[in-house]
């Protein structure tokens, strides 16, 4: 009973006072792609420390001990019957943590299956209404607004209007491909998804409804800089500012989009990247945080 309420306190601490102060970070913007890390990282840890409570509040006897035993011990794979945490005919105290596991899985499953559905859809309307151009590698539809979006997955589309063409020059083209290519390069759509499906699953949460809305954006600010990696920043803060109103799918990726004003900025006056020592201290903690929960079940624990 110790270990379960240390990990419930433990999941309390992290689903609901660890978001606010990086929601708040400033050097979110600067490493766009680690501040992803981080929620992932954190949301990670908060649903190994949710599974591990209903463990120890099912089977409270029963410790989770360092090693690979141990994780063996955990699973019930370790005793010839199987499920040694239970004992012959208790099976059914692992219902608790499966279904503390299986909840987030089965949303992220039920908005990937969905958005999915959705672009598919998306796509097949395309087929039959855009004209492909090999020399962009995008989709042309015949639209006055200009709009740059991509539909991310197996099959992705990169697609641009007639607006965006005839409004866009060369070199702002290039640099909004080069962000959207760096979307469907990322597979950027996946953290999305995952946010997106914390949300589904803890919608009072602090972490699951501040990861969905700070990921999409530190996604865009991520595809951004890898544009500019061989685009001038201005070019595609113009590029930005020309699409930005144009309307896109729900489950696509923007080259402009609601938020393109702070991208702009972001381009224009684009601020120095976050000491290596705050780097390095925030890529520990995405890369332990996961695996934290485990510590409160290491060794011997009192019921």
């Amino acid at each position: 009973m110790t270990a379960a309420l240390a990990l419930l306190g433990y999941a309390l601490l992290v689903g609901v006072l660890a978001p606010l102060p990086l929601a708040r970070a400033r050097w979110t913007h600067r490493a766009p792609r680690l501040a992803v890390a981080l929620w992932q990282g954190l949301t990670l840890s908060f649903l190994t420390a949710l599974v591990l409570a209903a463990h120890h509040l099912a089977v409270p006897g029963v410790h989770l001990h360092l090693g690979l035993v141990g994780l063996l011990h955990l699973c019930g794979v370790d005793h010839p019957g199987g499920l040694l945490a239970t004992g012959p005919g208790q099976s059914w105290r692992l219902l608790l943590p499966a279904a503390a596991a299986a909840w987030p899985l089965g949303r992220y499953a039920a908005v990937l299956i969905r958005t999915a559905r959705h672009r598919r859809r998306h796509r097949t309307l395309l087929d039959l209404v855009a004209a492909r151009d090999p020399r962009l590698g995008a989709h042309v539809l015949d639209h006055d607004t200009p709009a740059a979006y991509c539909l991310p997955g197996r099959r992705a589309r990169i697609v641009l209007t007639r607006g965006a063409l005839d409004l866009l020059t060369p070199q702002q083209l290039a640099a909004v491909l080069a962000h959207e290519r760096a979307h469907v390069a990322g597979r950027h759509h996946l953290a999305r998804t995952a946010a997106d499906a914390l949300a589904a699953a803890f919608p009072f949460l602090p972490l699951a409804r501040l990861a969905a809305r700070e990921t999409p954006l530190l996604l865009e600010m991520a595809a951004d800089d890898r544009a500019v990696r061989r685009h001038p920043r201005a070019v595609l803060a113009a590029a930005m500012y020309r699409v930005a109103g144009g309307p896109v799918p729900q489950t696509a990726f923007a080259a402009g989009g609601t938020a393109a004003l702070l991208r702009v900025r972001r381009l224009l006056a684009p601020a120095a990247a976050p000491h290596p020592a705050l780097r390095a201290a925030a890529a520990l903690t995405a890369a332990a945080a996961p695996v934290l929960p485990l510590l409160f079940t290491c060794g011997p624990v009192v019921p």
